[in-house]
């Protein structure tokens, strides 16, 4: 970094690295269209593991796959691709730029140990990408950030680089500055006054600048010297600076490297994939200044049995620990679990413990397993090339793992350990599915077990009450992708409405008299009750009352009556939806000496509160959530009006942590939040995100109450 050009002498990346220090786990991010994957590809092929973008020339492909597929995958899943740079091996993480498969772009940060942002030239910034630099600034993270795609006819790298720090922060400045007019084949470096010309290929050529560059170039370069200096250790250096002493370019690289290696600064690099422009830049950057596992700080890791929190260390020969950020099923080789080693060493044919935390609210149970890694690959996109093994900081691929999960532990047999989960967002956006045929339902059972096993993001819900079976998703996209996974895996399924589980309850007193007699010859049936229901304050729930006097009822038959007006509140007044918040009251009845039995006075009950519902009032009650919503403030007038139009009730608003941001917390009818994940996003043009939460049941007004 810091302009010191260097020539890349790189192997394919299919190698077993023996020391942590000499790997580095990038993640890249950046908005769809951003021109993450191509850049991978251009740096793939700059390292010699591509001849031609697409093109892999080393390692066994386990499995083809149809083009079309590969690019959906890429753009909606995370992928690896390793290079190696001077003696140094890169694993280069692709995430998807969509906001529906956030959940990938947070395993990818897992796994990495510094982000690399990328930005195009022409296209802007979107709040996502802004979000997601913020939370890696809150850990500090170190970041560098890439203005791509400088040969489209409307690139525009200063305004694009004004973006970046507007939306950034401090300490974002460029490291090089692309030469104007060049069409992104020559590149200046600010700290060398050097120019790299790409227009004859890679390496380039070197030359002093041009004259006529001089204004832009001084201008950029005292703004990255007062950068760098200001975030220098050497707390003299300020005032030697300002004192007219020329600072060495060696103190200045020393300097900027260990900045961004502390995450406190941010240098900017322009790239150009089609003309190698910025690639070799790139490349010394991530080796020189970006960490290595051994400096980036492990996640806490639990001992289930012992129950103590273990503080490891990046230590090929520690316990094994490590994490299954992403999996996926190939039609060939099966379940494939992409792996980061926290500690210890992944080798071939060795027993390991996988372990989950589970999210039983999203269809993943708690589980220990232990299995057999039979081989261990480094994976490149989709194609796995065996390795014997995997050392504490890398990044591999393990097939046939049947029971692991994204988000599991694997660890040795002997030492189960169980790491903390990272946060996942919560999916919004309901979609209702049902297998088009009876034999459809068993295939459709075990796509869906895969899915789930594979999409921490995705929520399934089995609804006792509406009988739909509900896939909980990010968005639209990726309710789409979902469905298609399940229609590839052979499940013919459609999509319904999603009902929503409604309450039934009494607004005024009533009585009713069950009287259940049968004689069949034999013990006969005889049960007689009279009851009285009446209301009670939402949120209160059942209250039963004995007022039977004088032994009309015996007493054991009390809770007979009980139980079956329990059962029948359960089940709905006509089996629709359950009753709540009333008081039944019994007050008298009749038993038979020799027909009178448990079952009667339960069937007796029922008819008595059957009675009572038409001898009175009853009302519908829908679910009410508590919704808290964040956007920013040019978008709050829009958003208030559609909560209006939505039944809402708004509880207020206030000011956000960030300026210019506003959060609204407002109660909102469930059945009005069936689409809201996707209609939020378009009235704030992408900008906003909400949660939700139960609150209570409210009466549903009458005009939709006699519609359903």
């Amino acid at each position: 970094m810091g302009s010191k050009h260097t020539d890349n002498t790189s192997s394919g990346g299919a190698v077993a690295v023996n020391d942590p220090a000499k790997i580095r786990n990038v993640v890249l991010v950046g908005p769809s269209g951003s021109g993450k994957t191509t850049l991978i590809e251009a740096l793939l092929t700059a390292c010699g593991v591509l001849t031609r973008a697409g093109s892999v020339t080393e390692g066994t492909t386990v499995c083809d796959h149809d083009p079309a597929a590969v690019r959906q995958q890429r753009s909606v899943g995370l992928a690896i691709a390793p290079v190696v740079h001077q003696d140094v091996k890169i694993n280069l993480v692709d995430t998807p730029g969509y906001a529906d498969f956030v959940g990938e772009l947070r395993a990818g940060l897992r796994a990495a140990d510094a982000a690399l942002f990328v930005v195009s030239a022409a296209e802007g910034i979107d709040t996502m990408t802004t979000a997601v630099w913020q939370e890696c600034a809150a850990v500090g993270m170190p970041r560098a950030v890439v203005i791509a795609r400088l040969d489209h006819h409307r690139a525009d790298f200063g305004t694009e680089l004004a973006a970046c720090q507007q939306a950034f922060g401090s300490g974002v400045l460029p490291l090089y500055l692309p030469v104007p007019g060049s069409d992104g084949t020559a590149l200046i470096g600010l700290i060398t006054e050097r120019i790299m010309d790409y227009r004859d290929g890679h390496p380039p050529t070197v030359r002093r600048s041009d004259a006529e560059l001089a204004e832009l170039i001084t201008e950029h370069r005292n703004a990255l010297i007062e950068g760098i200096i200001a975030e220098s250790e050497d707390e003299t250096l300020m005032d030697r600076y300002l004192g007219g002493e020329e600072i060495s370019q060696d103190v200045l690289i020393a300097d900027l490297e260990k900045a961004v290696a502390n995450g406190t600064f941010h240098p900017v690099i322009p790239v150009c994939s089609a003309t190698g422009l910025g690639l070799a830049e790139i490349l010394d950057g991530m080796v020189r200044a970006f960490p290595s596992p051994l400096e980036h700080p492990l996640p806490t890791v639990a001992d289930p049995v012992g129950g103590r929190t273990l503080h490891l260390t990046t230590d090929p020969n520690g316990p094994l620990a490590a994490e299954v950020v992403r999996t996926s099923v190939d039609s060939y080789v099966g379940r494939v679990s992409l792996v980061r080693v926290f500690s210890g060493t992944l080798r071939p044919e060795r027993s390991v413990h996988v372990s989950g935390h589970g999210m039983s609210d999203r269809g993943h149970d708690d589980h220990d397993h232990d299995e057999r890694a039979a081989h261990v690959y480094s994976p490149l996109g989709a194609t796995l090339r065996e390795v014997p093994y995997c050392v504490a900081g890398d990044l591999c691929a393990l097939t046939k793992l049947g029971s692991a999960e994204t988000g599991d532990t694997i660890s040795n047999p002997d030492n189960p350990l169980l790491m903390s989960p990272w946060l996942m967002p919560e999916p919004l956006l309901p979609v209702a599915v049902v297998a088009r045929t009876r034999s459809d339902e068993d295939t459709l059972a075990r796509n869906l077990a895969r899915l789930v096993a594979g999409d921490p993001t995705l929520r399934l819900e089995r609804n006792a009450e509406t009988r739909q079976l509900v896939l909980w998703c990010m968005g639209e996209a990726h309710a789409d992708v979902v469905l298609a996974r399940l229609r590839a895996g052979g499940a013919e399924v459609d999509t319904e409405e999603v009902r929503v589980a409604l309450r039934e309850t009494f607004t005024s007193s009533a009585k009713g008299h069950g009287r259940h007699v049968k004689q069949s010859g034999g013990h006969g049936q005889y049960a007689v009750c009279d009851i009285e229901v009446e209301p009670l304050p939402r949120g209160t729930g059942f209250e039963f009352v004995d007022k039977i006097v004088g032994g009309a009822i015996p007493h054991q038959f009390v809770p007979s009556v009980e139980k079956g007006v329990r059962a029948q509140l359960a089940k709905g007044l006509n089996g629709t939806h359950p009753v709540v918040d009333v008081r039944v009251t019994l007050r008298d009845g009749k038993a038979h000496s020799v027909d009178s039995s448990d079952a009667a006075f339960q069937t007796a009950g029922a008819l008595a509160l059957k009675e009572a519902a038409g001898n009175g009032r009853t009302c519908l009650l829908e679910p009410m959530d508590e919704v808290t919503i964040r956007l920013p403030d040019e978008h709050l007038g829009g958003v208030l009006g559609d909560l209006s139009g939505r039944r809402a009730r708004v509880l207020g608003t206030e000011a956000d942590s960030t300026p210019g941001w506003t959060v609204v917390r407002a109660e909102v009818p469930a059945i009005e939040l069936l689409r809201y994940a996707v209609e939020l996003r378009s009235l704030a043009s992408g900008t906003a995100t909400f949660s939700r939460h139960f609150a209570r049941y409210d009466p549903l007004p009458e005009a939709l109450a006699a519609r359903i």
